[in-house]
Formats: structure tokens, C-alpha cells, sequence
């Protein structure tokens, strides 16, 4: 069942619940994700990334997401995630997206602010629904290439006053915060500042707040943002890397010289990060 981002935020708040938001940058993450959220009957955002272009453009993969999401039995959203130019929104709006992300988090708040009315103009259109970001993860939202050697330090936290303001003026349907998560594979523990979260909802008419960069946060404190208002969980690095694994795993099975075929090593990645989604989908509902 296909909905907008707006309605499934809703489904969230009624429940106090995060709900996972997962990159679908191929087919078998795309299945994984899906059949995870069939088995466990709950509802589901899948997103496409517009740093992913370069693994499979997105009028090749937007239209099987929104299909898909269509026959799905549980409430799926579909959604472009790290949005950076206002040409590939409209691009996702007319493929079918029912959700969006402008992310204008390395621009001045005035760029940003003008850009993101502008997002929610575009998507007013087709009935679509909007999140935007203030503040900065640091790194992007690919975790590709990522070697882990150098620290992120480039993180810029979420102010709550100025996310009033922002809220307000703009429009947006769901904000993302800075609160010290990072994009790609964590380092160190993070340091989480979960009144960021709070005196967001607090000030900006408890606004849905969205958590970026969560691969590697530990359990306890997915609870705590959860708690705190968090209600959508970006999850992508993590199942990625669940996804490599598996398909490692299947390749210890097989016996010298056997022949290695594409197929099965996918869809051994596919199951593996089913397992992931499942786990993390658990999590965020505060039900693991």
C-alpha cells in the first residue's frame, strides 16, 4: 500500500514508534527490505538517494520501488533521500514518490530555507510530502569507499530555535537533525545530544524528527531517540554491510573449484540483509 511520508509519520506518532527508512540502491536490497516488512506486518519507507545514481539511475530503480510499494501489504512509503538539486525531486515526483528530502544542510539557512519552500511548492503538486535537513551529518549518505580512517568532525548540531523557524516558514512535513550521529561506518561510539531532539519537538509543533546516520548506534540509544521523538530512522550502511557478508558466508560453502554464480551470491546478500531489516525494523518499534 502505497502512502506518503506525511501519513506514515502519522502511523509513527500514533504508536511512538521509529519507523526504519531504507535505501533500496538494487533489486535484492529492495526485496529485502519489502519481505522484512511483510513478515513482521509493519510499515516501511524505501528511498533511493541521489548519490546512489551511479549504481542504478533512478528511472530505472523509481519506478519498481513505487510499483512494488503499491502491492505491498503493509503501508510503504517511498521516498528520495538526500535530495540535492530541485530538478531530480521533481525527476522523483514524476515517477511517483510520495516523498522527498531537500537537503540544503551545506548551504546558508537563507539557501537552504529558499530552496526547501521551493521542494515543498514542487511536491504540493502531486500531493507529496517533504523533509528537510538542518544542521550536517558530516559525511554523505553512502558508505561506499568509506575507509574509516579518518574522524568526522565535521558535524554541525541542529539548533531548536532556528528548527522553529525553519518549520514554520517552510512547510516541511519531517526535519532532520544533527544530534551526533555520523553517515557511513562509525569510528568511535557517538555522542548523542537527545535534547536536540526534544526541544525540536518541543518548539517546532512537534515536527517528526528524523535521525540520519544510524547505522552503528547501539540499541539502547535507538530506544532513547525514539522516546525522545525520533520517528524516522535512516538504515542503509549496516544492512549494506550485512548484505556483503552474506554473500561472504556463501562463498566459505562452496568446495574447490566449484563454480561461483552471480545469482545465488545475490541472493544471499538479499537474505542476509532481510535478517538485518528485520532486526533494526524490531528495534525501532521499541520491540527488541
Amino acid at each position: 500500500m502505497l502512502v506518503t511520508l506525511k501519513e506514515i509519520m502519522k502511523l509513527a506518532e500514533e504508536k511512538n514508534i521509529g519507523i526504519g527508512a531504507f535505501n533500496a540502491a538494487n533489486l535484492e536490497s529492495l526485496q529485502a527490505v519489502l519481505g522484512a516488512a511483510e513478515e513482521l506486518d509493519a510499515p516501511v519507507i524505501i528511498q533511493f538517494a541521489q548519490c546512489h545514481e551511479s549504481w542504478v539511475p533512478l528511472e530505472l530503480i523509481g519506478p519498481v520501488m513505487v510499483e512494488q510499494a503499491k502491492k505491498a501489504s503493509v503501508p510503504v512509503c517511498v521516498h528520495l533521500d538526500h535530495g540535492e538539486t530541485l530538478a531530480y525531486l521533481e525527476r522523483a515526483l514524476e515517477l511517483g514518490f510520495t516523498g522527498i528530502m531537500y537537503d540544503g544542510s551545506t548551504l546558508s539557512y537563507e539557501e537552504n530555507m529558499k530552496n526547501t519552500k521551493q521542494a515543498v511548492a514542487l511536491a504540493a503538486k502531486t500531493g507529496a510530502s517533504v523533509e528537510a535537513e538542518l544542521g550536517s551529518m558530516g559525511r554523505r549518505e553512502s558508505g561506499a569507499g568509506d575507509t574509516g580512517t579518518e574522524p568526522d568532525d565535521t558535524k554541525i548540531y541542529t539548533d531548536p530555535e532556528q528548527a522553529k523557524a525553519f518549520v514554520e516558514e517552510s512547510g516541511i512535513d519531517a526535519l532532520a537533525c544533527s544530534f551526533g550521529t555520523t553517515h557511513g561506518i562509525y569510528l568511535a561510539e557517538p555522542k548523542l545530544d537527545f535534547d536536540v531532539v526534544r526541544n525540536v519537538r518541543a518548539l517546532a509543533d512537534d515536527i517528526p524528527v528524523v535521525m540520519h546516520g544510524g547505522s552503528g548506534v547501539s540499541r539502547e540509544d535507538y530506544h532513547k531517540a525514539v522516546r525522545a521523538g525520533v520517528r524516522k530512522i535512516n538504515y542503509f550502511t549496516y544492512m549494506d554491510k550485512a548484505g556483503g557478508n552474506g554473500a561472504a558466508e556463501y562463498l566459505k560453502t562452496l568446495q574447490a573449484q566449484e563454480p561461483v554464480f552471480f545469482s545465488s551470491l545475490s541472493m544471499a546478500g538479499r537474505d542476509a540483509m532481510k535478517e538485518d531489516v528485520k532486526a533494526a525494523i524490531r528495534m525501532f518499534a521499541l520491540a527488541d
